[in-house]
């Protein structure tokens, strides 16, 4: 009670509480610049994208999203997605094969084969990987990855930015692998039975460069000179290499 009724008591408690709300406040200004998301936020429950030749054409528009379907017109087939089905078809337009050169196959869930995803910042993909096949190195410029091995043994890498340090573990079922935004990776089948893998990402779409095919299968082709000067090969072996691409 003594100290309640004394003013030097209540000018230290006074200080404290200031010092306490400077505090907050210093953390609540920092809040937005470490929550931001790869993509823009939501701001409605939903917003089915229209997929059509004026979207299609210019993919990113509004702040990274497609124009909405009237919600008059949104059904439930709107929110669910068939497409990693094992018995799908080949050659379905949400389908990357690489079964000829690399001996994997790449399902893409994102929102130009999903449209319920825009606005979601959320994407997957099904990879499937033979014995000794690989998913080449590439990178996501808009979205980090992580991923879990469902089937088989794979060899999971990436290489840094700062000092091109390369990690990399075998990982089997039920494991899981992270790689951070706009890192090179790869996914080898390093068993002796199919992978399957299925990625996730922080982007409806978080885009992929495949190096292989960024390099040596451009349109129009890269000037030869670069890429001989770069890797430091005579022409006839960058011939052989453009050839396996059909370049």
């Amino acid at each position: 009670m003594a100290c309640l009724m004394n003013h030097d008591c209540l000018g230290f408690g006074v200080v404290q509480v200031m010092f306490f709300i400077c505090m907050s406040m210093r953390v609540f200004l920092l809040l937005p610049l470490v929550s931001q998301a790869a993509d823009p936020d939501q701001v409605q429950d939903f917003c089915v994208a229209v997929l059509d030749t004026s979207t299609l054409g210019n993919p990113i528009i509004n702040s990274g999203a497609f124009p909405c379907k009237p919600t008059s017109e949104v059904n439930s087939e709107d929110f669910f997605f068939d497409g990693f089905r094992t018995n799908r078809k080949k050659g379905e337009n949400n389908t990357t094969s690489n079964e000829v050169l690399f001996g994997s196959r790449l399902t893409q869930g994102n929102v130009l084969t999903f449209p319920g995803l825009n606005t979601l910042g959320i994407a997957m993909n099904q990879v499937q990987i033979s014995p000794g096949g690989l998913n080449p190195p590439h990178l996501h410029p808009r979205a980090s990855e992580c991923g879990v091995v469902i089937t088989g043994k794979v060899l999971v890498g990436f290489v840094t930015s700062a000092g091109n340090v390369y990690y990399s573990k075998n990982l089997t079922k039920g494991q899981m692998f992270v790689i951070p935004r706009g890192l090179v990776h790869f996914q080898m089948n390093v068993g002796r039975k199919n992978a399957l893998i299925y990625t996730a990402f922080n982007s409806q779409l978080p885009g992929a460069v495949v190096l292989p095919l960024t390099l040596f299968a451009s349109n129009p082709l890269i000037p030869e000179e670069v890429l001989t000067k770069a890797f430091q090969v005579d022409p006839h072996i960058l011939h052989g290499i453009r050839a396996k691409f059909g370049a």
